[in-house]
């Protein structure tokens, strides 16, 4: 991010700057894959809005009180449509939640899922018979499955819920949103060429616009 803004500076400077200001953030240590049984091959997104990944991430309030936050990833872009905390989600809250996040003609082909209450409900299964989308559910215990979405999670653990007080349902939605606008547009990602998800995703749009425009 430093480059992006024009510093001309080397990755152990910024650690010895990083440590020495105190800002350590513990990393997650990477644990060994083992192999494990599939349905078949797993499909690659190859445009945006094809394949999207859902998950729940538990926080609390300062009272106390418990949170449950809803997020939202594309597999293509790593663009983030939806972050929302609720005190409680049933399966119509989340079919309600993604019909916000879509839209019109712009429903993903298919959305990956654990087999939480909420996604195996029948609302949700509504709302996906409706839209023609596929529920593509993860083995039980298999969260590595669902990489992008764990991978999302562990960056807004990290970045927003383990630094930030939430005074209310109402700040933890303001502060959460802000920070969803700061990933997509803010920060780069070595997969999409050191862009930001935002950058990508216009990039490619425009791409295939022109290409659209070529043809005919």
């Amino acid at each position: 991010m430093l480059r992006r803004e024009g510093w001309l500076v080397n990755y152990k400077r910024v650690h010895r700057l990083y440590q020495l200001e105190g800002l350590q953030v513990r990393m997650r240590v990477r644990r060994r894959k083992h192999m494990c049984l599939h349905r078949g091959i797993v499909p690659t997104a190859t445009r945006a809005v094809e394949r999207w990944s859902i998950d729940f991430v538990h926080d609390q309030l300062l009272d106390g009180r418990p949170v449950r936050i809803l997020t939202v990833v594309d597999q293509y872009t790593r663009l983030s449509p939806l972050v929302e905390p609720r005190f409680s989600f049933k399966g119509r809250d989340v079919a309600a939640a993604l019909e916000r996040a879509t839209a019109p003609g712009r429903t993903p082909q298919s959305i990956t899922v654990d087999h939480g209450p909420e996604f195996i409900s029948r609302p949700l299964e509504d709302w996906a018979w409706r839209y023609q989308v596929k529920l593509d559910f993860t083995h039980p215990g298999k969260p590595t499955e669902n990489a992008y979405i764990e991978s999302f999670n562990g960056r807004l653990r990290d970045e927003c819920l383990n630094i930030t007080q939430f005074l209310s349902l109402e700040d933890a939605r303001a502060k959460m949103e802000a920070w969803r606008i700061d990933y997509n547009e803010q920060r780069p990602h070595s997969s999409l060429g050191n862009l930001t998800p935002g950058e990508f995703t216009r990039r490619r749009h425009n791409t295939e616009t022109a290409l659209v425009a070529r043809v005919q």
